[in-house]
């Protein structure tokens, strides 16, 4: 060790005033005591230099372990060679010797006074000991001071007693040397870098631990290191190599089952920080001064594991954790818990112990933690760093741990321990379904170049038919998600030829390889071709979830109404479905449910249907599942909610801080999705347009790839441009997305109503002839599915193409309709269009109440656009409008109050999350804005609120 001394004046006082007694002719025995590198030897150095300097004569000796065979090793040392001890042997008489080597010293004190300095008394050997405890009771009378310094830490198995502890305190001055505090660390570290910020300086006051040896070897290591560097956490980017080195040697002192607890607590923190979230570590980068005791639990805790784990005495290692903590080489976290000072000092602690002890010991951590009943993904982090055990255990704990990473929403978590258990011994059949879930799960968290080739390692191992199933779904999924829809059917088709014997897995495949085939035209016709032609000759080689496909068809073609079509679904649903094939069989009419505006049921259908999935699993109805929740909350008009949930689904921030238009946008990769066409249009309603600008321009829709998402989106950005005054581009989006609908026999405006859109175009650029003709055109296929939102959005918008009398009969007849519709934002524009007529023919007290409620209804939905358009209108009629709810239950929009009721009712908002499908964010924005419309702060007040303003 090197440097100055920091903290030691009291000792130096001590050792100077005990030398001037020394010289004065009265002796004394002083003992320097302290943990394992805390300067012991420095010390007695410093005091034998003084010693020197005021005319004392300096008797040396430092102890070891070699010596301790040989008797009077270290008095001999301190007296040196002297011919009338040459004979001295071991075995001979101790006595004799011992009062030989007394006179000895005594005719050194009768020439001047002496120093006898003795380091590292407690590896003396025990003929040395006994005669060192006899001189302190017989120097006071000789002018000799007697310092000994003595190892003074507490280890798990217990050290001899100390050297004095035969000896009255009378005889003794004991000093105990005191770990460095982070001032006298700080000083340290300043004075070998002057110029080093502090947040370097407490970095580095954190990895010396308090301790004087790991400091100084710590700044040795660092020069030349430049301060902008940060100080590693790893003991490879230091050289040359003396912090580490420190720490082996305290280590070797320690015994070791103290350093083999030492380590094992290293690599218990270590898993659990390598693969848990993030969270605060016990030493910041700041100089806060260490704590200096640990809550109690936590370290039971703790030592209880480390104790199981390694076989020691459980109070022992608490014995320890509590005296490391307080030297400084332990801090305790934020949950209390005892750790490492600094992760340099972990990895030092840590550096040199084989790699197979180390996995033994995070084997032997895990099964400890088992047996005690900790938690299951605690355990797995630890068998993470363990190696393959074979042990049934390990596999279970490793899978339940995937179970409650998924469960949890924490597909990172699964992954790194479905690919630690396939690391175990497997059977094919078992590997094959680890494979499908890892790979479905790294494709899920956007490791698309990992997840394939698993789906596809898997695809070839052997498997029970349902098995291959699974993962032939799965990897078609895949495939689909990138582009390559006949790749994804091939799979299927492929899969399929090895299903003799399996009828109903079969028409699971080929359901699945129709609804894949929707993102491609081509693909489309021929699945579709194949259905229909088959369900003619032979309907139960289609089954129900084919026929459910077919009336979907049937209904996007506008070839069927809503009526018949759920009707025929609902007949369906009563029919025995494979387990496999029922989640096609609830999305398919879920989404015609939807369509129908039965917008309840296609929640239940969509409940059951998400109820029915595994999460760890890709599966063709998990998206579209979740696609039809948007569709809902874009039927309701629930912007909120639907930008929560777009945020979820596409995994952006659809919705940034600012207003402007100045941040560019990331380019998004591959073609938009469901989620970005409904954040824009939710964006667009909401008054947002910088933010929905910046949306639409990741995209660039000239090489995304043919889907329906495109078409759904290319009927989005035409609703922004339009609401921009871009007309003309407005109007190239609405019928470039009908051109592709038509193309895939897409004729119904169930899904997206172009013809609408573009009928408001053409009215707008002075060609109502055209606008007619498409209003109208839309309206005769609205009455074949014939829902009130349909038809009442035909009627709207052939009633502003009309005008005159014809015009406000139509419109009329549009609210009258759309009131009976969960489409409030239709509602509101047909309330619009008829207060607009209603001006235009001279009915103006009948325009103002209808424009009101138009702005009063947009108000409560907090649809911007909406609202503001009515107020223009209410403005240019010369009229004010009526002040509209901003607080109270009346404010509150549909989802706000169905999430608030539930959370009075005593629901989490997790479990409301559960029950609604929906984000737990989600939850927590509609209660955070329910709580300001009914002023009040804390969900204990919602019932109250609900109930006195109802």
């Amino acid at each position: 060790m090197t440097g100055p001394l920091r903290e030691r004046e009291e000792a130096h006082a001590l050792l100077a005033a005990e030398a001037e007694r020394a010289r004065a002719g009265g002796g004394r025995f002083v003992l320097l005591r302290g943990a394992t590198g805390t300067g012991r030897s420095a010390m007695l150095e410093a005091a034998a230099a003084h010693a020197a300097g005021r005319g004392l004569r300096v008797l040396r000796a430092r102890c070891s372990p070699e010596d301790t065979a040989v008797p009077f090793a270290a008095v001999l040392h301190l007296l040196g060679p002297v011919p009338e001890f040459a004979d001295l042997t071991p075995g001979l008489d101790d006595r004799g010797s011992a009062a030989r080597l007394w006179r000895l010293l005594r005719s050194y004190a009768a020439r001047s006074p002496v120093l006898v300095a003795v380091d590292d008394v407690h590896l003396a050997d025990e003929a040395s000991r006994r005669w060192l405890v006899e001189a302190a009771r017989r120097v006071d009378r000789l002018p000799v001071l007697v310092v000994a310094t003595e190892r003074s830490q507490y280890d798990i198995d217990p050290r001899p007693a100390g050297l004095t502890h035969a000896l009255s305190p009378s005889l003794v001055r004991t000093h105990t040397l005191a770990p460095l505090t982070d001032t006298a660390a700080g000083a340290l570290v300043r004075a070998a870098f002057p110029t080093a910020p502090d947040d370097w300086t407490a970095d580095c006051v954190h990895a010396g631990a308090g301790n004087p040896l790991l400091l100084h070897a710590l700044l040795d290591d660092l020069r030349g290191t430049p301060h902008p560097s940060p100080v590693p956490d790893i003991c490879a980017a230091l050289y040359p190599g003396a912090y580490p080195a420190a720490v082996s040697w305290w280590l070797d002192t320690t015994g070791p089952t103290t350093a083999e607890t030492a380590r094992t607590l290293a690599a218990l923190e270590q898993a659990d920080d390598a693969h848990s979230r993030p969270r605060p570590h016990p030493h910041p980068r700041r100089r806060t001064p260490p704590p200096r005791t640990v809550a109690p639990a936590p370290l039971a805790t703790t030592a209880a594991l480390l104790a199981d784990a390694t076989g020691a005495d459980p109070a022992r290692v608490a014995g320890w954790l509590t005296a490391m903590t307080r030297l400084g080489m332990l801090r305790a976290d934020a949950e209390g818990r005892p750790r490492y000072a600094h992760p340099l000092l972990r990895d030092a602690v840590l550096s040199g112990w084989p790699g197979a002890r180390r996995r033994a010991a995070q084997l032997a951590v895990a099964e400890a933690m088992l047996r005690r009943g900790d938690r299951v993904d605690a355990v797995a982090r630890q068998l993470l760093g363990s190696g393959p055990a074979g042990l049934p255990w390990v596999l279970r704990v490793l899978r339940d741990a995937v179970a409650v990473a998924v469960h949890q929403g924490r597909p990172d978590d699964a992954v790194v321990y479905l690919r630690r258990a396939l690391a175990e011994p497997l059977p094919d059949d078992l590997r094959q379904r680890l494979l499908t879930e890892l790979g479905s799960l790294e494709y899920a968290s956007a490791d698309a170049p990992a997840g394939l080739p698993r789906l596809a390692e898997a695809l070839d191992l052997p498997a029970e038919p349902r098995d291959r199933v699974r993962t032939a779904l799965a990897l078609g999924t895949a495939l689909a998600g990138r582009g390559e829809v006949r790749a994804a059917v091939e799979v299927l088709r492929a899969t399929e030829a090895g299903l003799t014997g399996h009828p109903e897995l079969v028409r699971t495949v080929r359901t699945a390889s129709a609804l894949l085939s929707d993102q491609d035209q081509t693909v489309r016709r021929e699945a579709y071709r194949w259905l229909t032609d088959t369900a003619r000759r032979s309907p139960e080689l289609v089954g129900a979830t084919g026929q459910a496909l077919l009336v979907r068809y049937a209904a996007t073609a506008g070839a069927s109404s809503a009526k018949a079509a759920m009707a025929r679904l609902r007949t369906l649903l009563t029919e025995p479905a494979e387990p496999l094939a029922e989640p096609f069989l609830l999305g398919t009419a879920a989404a015609v449910a939807q369509w129908a505006d039965e917008l309840d049921e296609a929640e239940g259908l969509v409940e059951r249907g998400l109820a029915g999935q595994r999460p760890s699993l890709l599966h063709p109805m998990q998206r579209a599942l979740r696609d039809v929740l948007l569709d809902i909350a874009a039927a309701r008009g629930d912007y909120t909610r639907l930008l929560a949930e777009t945020e979820t689904e596409t995994g952006a921030e659809t919705v940034p801080d600012t207003d402007t238009d100045t941040d560019a946008e990331t380019p998004a990769a591959g073609g938009p999705t469901n989620a970005d066409a409904h954040a824009l249009l939710a964006l667009v309603e909401t008054g947002r347009a910088a933010q929905a600008r910046r949306l639409a321009a990741r995209f660039d829709l000239r090489g995304a790839p043919d889907s329906w998402e495109l078409n759904r989106f290319l009927y989005a950005r035409g609703i922004l441009r339009l609401s921009d005054g871009d007309t003309t581009g407005a109007l190239h989006d609405f019928l470039e997305c009908g051109r592709r609908q038509s193309a895939r026999a897409v004729l119904s405006p169930v899904v997206t109503p172009w013809r609408s859109a573009a009928a408001r175009c053409r009215l707008a650029l002075g060609s109502p002839r055209e606008a007619i003709a498409l209003a109208e055109e839309e309206l005769r296929l609205a009455r074949v599915w014939d829902t009130p939102r349909t038809v009442g959005r035909a009627l709207r918008v052939l009633a502003r193409a009309t005008g005159g009398r014809r015009g406000l009969e139509l419109a009329e007849e549009s609210v009258a309709l759309l009131r009976d519709s969960p489409a409030d934002a239709e509602l509101i524009a047909a309330l619009l269009t008829r207060g607009r007529l209603l001006s235009t023919g001279g009915d103006r007290s009948r325009a103002r109440d209808s424009l009101r409620e138009a702005a009063e209804r947009a108000e409560r939905l907090g649809a911007v656009r909406l609202r503001s358009r009515a107020e223009e209108a209410l403005r240019a009629g010369g009229a004010r409008r009526t002040s509209t709810a901003h607080t109270g239950t009346a404010s509150l929009t549909g989802s706000e109050r169905r999430i608030a009721e539930l959370a009075a009712s005593g629901r989490t908002n997790t479990e409301i999350a559960d029950l609604l499908h929906i984000a737990r964010r989600t939850v927590e924005t509609h209660l955070t804005s329910a709580y300001r419309k009914l002023g009040i702060r804390r969900r204990g007040e919602l019932g109250e609120a609900l109930k006195g303003q109802a």
